[in-house]
């Protein structure tokens, strides 16, 4: 007699937490939210301007995407308000309207949607977008440019990493470590304030939705890199810490390069992965021709990514 019973074959993995994609968005945008908050006391309305376009932008066109392909509707599930948010964040406050609108876009449908939506991204959609814009819009996303016209109750009112870059180290040395810290410096609305980002980024560790392993080894690949640097030559080079409290460091750590899609799953490869993305970063600010490095850096190490992922644990046992 033939049973009924059928034994259903899946790919891993085959256990599952009780975790979902909701759960990973939301957690992500509370923990963007400081960063995010500061932005806009410090910015004022146009940061809140910034923000609520780029996450009502970023809804929008998936919603729009999900009609067009007839596909059922994602937007509860909190990822498109989150890459908006995280959009939002590394744009300067001064960002027209039609650079939200068209950043946006190509963060959710060339990023992501166009390779398959959710866990099909081979690059982090906010990197792609935000490279693509920085390559086009150069002027808009000169924070020394756009942010001209702001007044602002910061140490220096001149992006640190362009001065490092037209000037030496002589020129930021005078700034503190601190008012770095605390985001008193001119940059994206959302990414400067380097308290507000690291609470947060502890945050997601601590909820288990990003591993540490790429955050910090990413961050001692920025601080061994820059460490060299500056012991080989201090005159033309930055100390560590510089490097460390300045531009999308931090943001790059914990938020974009951990993203899971665009990232290895493995230990040893996560540890090459964010340490690979750290000395690219120091590489491009010191030696490149970009001031900032680490939104480049970023999408080399999601490019590299399948190959170093392939970095596994040998299984133990013998093969009969």
């Amino acid at each position: 007699m033939n049973s009924k019973k059928t034994l259903i074959v899946s790919h891993a993995p085959f256990w599952h937490d009780g975790s979902g994609i909701p759960e990973r968005s939301y957690h992500t945008i509370i923990a963007a939210l400081p960063a995010a908050i500061v932005g806009i006391a410090y910015y004022g309305a146009p940061a809140l301007g910034v923000i609520s376009l780029a996450i009502a932008s970023a809804i929008i066109w998936e919603l729009l995407l999900n009609y067009a392909s007839k596909q059922p509707v994602t937007v509860g599930n909190g990822n498109a308000a989150l890459i908006g948010l995280l959009m939002a964040m590394v744009l300067p406050a001064s960002a027209p309207w039609w650079l939200v609108l068209i950043g946006t876009f190509l963060a959710i449908v060339i990023g992501m949607q166009i390779f398959g939506g959710i866990g099909a991204n081979p690059f982090n959609p906010v990197a792609l977008a935000i490279a693509i814009l920085i390559v086009s819009y150069k002027n808009h996303l000169d924070f020394d440019a756009a942010l001209v016209n702001f007044s602002l109750d910061f140490p220096s009112t001149t992006d640190p990493l362009a001065a490092l870059k037209a000037f030496g180290p002589a020129a930021v040395e005078n700034l503190n470590p601190i008012d770095l810290f605390m985001g008193r410096q001119v940059g994206g609305l959302g990414s400067s304030c380097g308290l507000a980002i690291a609470i947060g980024g502890i945050y997601l560790m601590l909820r288990g939705i990003i591993r540490w392993e790429i955050s910090i080894a990413f961050i001692v690949g920025v601080f061994i890199c820059a460490l060299l640097f500056n012991m080989s030559d201090p005159v033309r080079y930055a100390p560590p810490a510089f490097h460390l409290l300045t531009g999308y460091t931090l943001i790059g750590a914990f938020f974009l390069a951990t993203e899971s899609s665009s990232s290895p799953v493995n230990f040893i490869p996560m540890l090459v992965y964010g340490a690979l993305g750290g000395v690219m970063t120091v590489l491009i600010r010191n030696i490149g021709a970009y001031v900032d490095g680490v939104i480049f850096s970023i999408l080399l190490i999601n490019l590299i990514n399948p190959l170093i992922d392939k970095i596994r644990p040998k299984a133990i046992g013998k093969v009969a």
